[in-house]
């Protein structure tokens, strides 16, 4: 497999700027993975397209406000993206793994000036603008990001002056609940209190993991042989009681249906060496591409993606590369919108 076999051109303003005026009324594209056949609604129809029994599994990371502007000593403007603690020991004097640019600023041994007279230090420089930082203890890292940390908006989401205020409401799910992600499990944002309820009334039920986003989920694919492609390990954990009703249901013939591509990731990465899910804290590093074989994913309720990006060969793998390309060029034709605030998709 190639990057340019995952290509697809995509007009700007189908690029979502802001999310629809209530969640659960963008549109919705539910694609038979068997037929192809296409059915157009909204995300409110949701449950119409559920069966009695189905276990809808979310992801109720919370996404950190990550992203701290910084100063070199000689006065240059740096931006820092932190991921998390290099070990699980949080005091003052802390160490993150993070993101860095411009990368020409950024040498190991290079202080940083945060807001407050808070320093931090370059400690090692990982490649691929990954660095390690390590914070001088003047102050807690979490209060520095409580007062001075930005919601992390993917680039596309044009805001030159920082994010709105919608966007600390919206660029978050309702039942978001463990903080760490850097970015938002976007399949998520669809969902309501009265959308879930609805889903209940239906004889579904709903069960929750953690997978906190990070650049695993966001970093671009760099090669052109998508097989030399290394994804970054992001954390997860899913609960006893999430892995027991999954395999209940399963045993049951009830299906399992992932909200989000980050969802499925956790639940084929804690099944990999079996045919059940394992409960506890994991990395999950799976890399999934047409030909993996889904162990526990059976419907998959996910946003559209960007070309050439690991979640699309994602949704490729579980519906098939040519379907997911015809169906991604309808879509475009009928003006859904895309990427983290756009429409979503159902695939059955």
């Amino acid at each position: 497999m190639t990057l340019s076999d995952f290509h697809f051109d995509l007009p700007p303003e189908l690029i979502a700027q802001v999310p629809a005026e209530r969640r659960d009324r963008a549109r919705l594209l539910v694609l038979d993975r068997l037929s192809g056949a296409l059915t157009h609604a909204h995300v409110d129809a949701l449950p119409n397209h559920l069966r009695a029994g189905d276990l809808l599994v979310v992801n109720d990371t919370k996404v950190i406000p990550a992203r701290l502007f910084a100063r070199t000593a000689a006065n240059r403007a740096v931006e820092v993206l932190l991921i998390r603690p290099v070990s699980e020991r949080q005091t003052s004097a802390e160490s993150w793994l993070c993101l860095g640019k411009p990368a020409k600023r950024l040498r190991a041994g290079t202080e940083l000036s945060f807001p407050e007279g808070i320093c931090a230090t370059i400690s090692t420089v990982h490649g691929n603008g990954h660095y390690t930082i390590a914070f001088d203890g003047k102050s807690t890292v979490q209060s520095l990001l409580d007062r001075h940390g930005e919601i992390p908006l993917p680039p596309y989401i044009r805001r030159p002056d920082g994010p709105l205020p919608l966007d600390l409401t919206r660029y978050q799910t309702v039942f978001a609940s463990v903080p760490g992600a850097i970015a938002a499990p976007t399949a998520g944002l669809h969902f309501t209190d009265e959308l879930m309820a609805a889903v209940l009334r239906r004889g579904a039920e709903i069960v929750r993991l953690t997978l906190h986003v990070g650049p695993g989920t966001f970093l671009p694919i760099r090669s052109e042989h998508v097989a030399e492609h290394v994804m970054t390990p992001e954390w997860c954990n899913i609960p006893v009681a999430t892995a027991a009703r999954i395999r209940d249901v399963k045993a049951a013939g009830g299906r399992i249906v992932a909200v989000g591509t980050t969802t499925t990731r956790a639940l084929e990465a804690a099944a990999a060496d079996s045919e059940i899910v394992a409960s506890g804290a994991r990395w999950a590093d799976c890399f999934i591409t047409p030909g993996f074989r889904f162990r526990v994913v059976d419907a998959l309720f996910t946003n559209f993606h960007l070309p050439g990006s690991t979640l699309l060969l994602l949704v490729s793998a579980f519906a098939g590369s040519e379907r997911i390309l015809r169906t991604y060029n309808e879509a475009i034709c009928d003006g859904y919108r895309f990427y983290s605030y756009g429409d979503a998709m159902l695939i059955q």
